[in-house]
């Protein structure tokens, strides 16, 4: 019997991609160290596992091999431990397509539309990790980190704009997968984790509620993934971003 080498998972706690890819281990069953990065720090060590420029996280670390985004490390669990399978036989093409545009055209939306939200309200981000809204010498100090964020990510009020209004289109299209039998069913796939993730971290502004609720889509977030620990409340947005 091989013995399967000694897994790491390199993460940021709050990243979505991560979850999706701590969901994907723990359905494979198999046993993993978690390494929790503070987002900005050890860019050198992850540019050495991951090459130059890459200090976006999930990484995993399989003995001496670093693989680097949830998509290729999902595709490499499934070659370390086909069952029980992300890819089942029968729709494996379907899912490989939902996964895709899972990563490539919805998971931007959990990154922007929470951080988006954080900048007009950023007493919030307490609440975020279960806790309370922050104290004025925390909010001072979110007031930096959102700035940051703003700038990493390319936010503005107009594209946080553009974003609510196509979100209802992805959301439909998401949707669409669960019609087809794509995702949601008995047995999870790599596109219920990569989607579900993104569709987890949107419910935690309070603001995208009405767009979430009663989903199939959504329903497929709450089998796999934990409630949010807390929610930016609802009217955090200026008026004009939800028009």
């Amino acid at each position: 019997m091989v013995e399967t080498p000694r897994i790491v998972l390199q993460r940021y706690a709050a990243s979505h991609p991560c979850q999706a890819v701590q969901a994907a281990l723990k359905f494979k069953d198999l046993e993993y160290e978690r390494d929790d990065i503070v987002p900005g720090s050890r860019l050198d060590e992850l540019q050495g596992y991951y090459g130059e420029g890459n200090t976006t996280l999930p990484g995993l670390l399989i003995g001496d091999e670093a693989i680097h985004t949830s998509v290729r490390i999902m595709r490499r669990l499934e070659e370390l431990k086909p069952d029980p399978p992300l890819y089942p036989t029968d729709r494996a093409d379907a899912v490989r397509a939902a996964e895709e545009w899972g990563d490539g055209e919805f998971q931007d939306l959990g990154r922007r539309l929470p951080w988006g939200v954080l900048r007009f309200r950023p007493q919030a981000i307490g609440l975020l990790s279960g806790g309370g809204e922050l104290d004025p010498a925390g909010i001072d100090a979110a007031l930096g980190f959102t700035h940051r964020a703003w700038r990493y990510h390319r936010i503005s009020t107009a594209r946080l704009a553009e974003d609510v209004a196509n979100l209802p289109a992805l959301l439909d299209h998401a949707d669409g997968y669960v019609a087809a039998g794509v995702i949601g069913a008995e047995q999870p796939t790599a596109a219920d984790f990569q989607i579900g993730a993104t569709v987890r971290v949107l419910s935690q502004v309070g603001d995208l509620a009405p767009m979430l609720e009663g989903r199939p889509v959504t329903a497929v977030a709450d089998r796999w993934f934990r409630p949010p620990r807390g929610v930016v409340p609802a009217g955090s947005y200026p008026s004009s971003v939800m028009a």
